[in-house]
């Protein structure tokens, strides 16, 4: 009887030794914890659900093939006031990423050439780049978009009296009216003749890398991307005859016909983002 009661308090002590160890302790808290999380969701979505219910309100993406009943100024694909809600978020997405890409790309110039201006030894190059990173540092977002569509944009002349650019576009306080380009035959071929200028760029870049380790002699890598990039399309266009034409806008009394307009919105918006980006850009180059 003494080994049987020996035995059966040195279980009882395993296993409180068991429960007592810290990582055992761990995940026993950690699956506690997530099933009090998981309740507590549970909760918030059944409550939330029947609510809906109750007040009547439509829950899910029935919605995207209802006509939305509204229009967009700047939509780069077929939209109406008579287009659903999902042709609407398409808009969106669209418009926000052609805004992002030109951002981006001005941006990143705007922004090099003003932080290489900070380090110029010109004193008068020097402050104004500074005092441009500075103010825009300091000025708020919200602040800035109002100036541009307010204070710049609005109080450009009307249509009629519409400052004409070079090119042949026009600018007014409709927007921005510039050439609409129009592919014609062979344009397919300018594009293929620049993807395959940016890979040989690539590869002619990484060449010019081994070969500097190798030997310590440069290549003129500038030159050849921009032989590669711009003046092979561009001899592929020459060859083919241009395989592309523009439709300007002409003015008339009271808009404008031909052409893409550009809404005073969108310019606003890309006016904002580019001189926070740029900013941004330029003061990663502080000394």
């Amino acid at each position: 009887m003494a080994v049987t009661s020996t035995g059966r308090t040195g279980d009882d002590a395993a296993k409180a030794s068991f429960l007592y160890r810290p990582e055992v302790r761990q995940v026993i808290y950690q699956v506690v914890l997530a099933l009090a999380l998981i309740m507590f969701f549970y909760t918030i979505v059944t409550n939330a659900a029947e609510n809906m219910r109750r007040l009547n309100i439509a829950s899910g993406l029935g919605f995207w093939n209802r006509t939305s009943g509204f229009d967009v100024g700047q939509h780069l694909i077929p939209y109406s006031a008579t287009s659903t809600y999902g042709d609407a978020f398409w808009v969106g997405m669209l418009n926000t990423l052609l805004v992002a890409a030109i951002g981006i790309v001005l941006a990143t110039i705007i922004g090099f050439l003003v932080g290489v201006g900070r380090l110029s030894s010109n004193w008068l190059v020097a402050r104004l780049s500074t005092v441009y990173v500075e103010l825009l540092r300091n000025m708020p977002l919200l602040l800035q978009l109002f100036f541009w569509y307010f204070a710049v944009l609005k109080v450009l002349p009307q249509a009629r009296q519409a400052l004409e650019l070079p090119g042949g576009s026009f600018l007014s306080n409709r927007g921005l009216n510039i050439p609409s380009p129009i592919a014609e035959p062979g344009l397919g071929y300018v594009g293929i003749a620049l993807l395959a200028g940016i890979a040989l760029s690539i590869a002619v870049g990484m060449w010019a890398r081994r070969r500097r380790l190798l030997t310590g002699q440069p290549f003129p890598v500038l030159w050849s991307t921009v032989g590669l990039t711009v003046l092979m399309p561009l001899l592929v266009a020459l060859v083919l005859g241009r395989p592309m034409s523009f439709d300007y806008p002409i003015k008339g009394t009271f808009n404008f016909t031909g052409g893409i307009v550009v809404t005073p919105e969108f310019l606003a918006l890309l006016a904002r983002i580019l001189p926070t980006r740029s900013e941004a850009g330029a003061a990663a180059l502080d000394p």
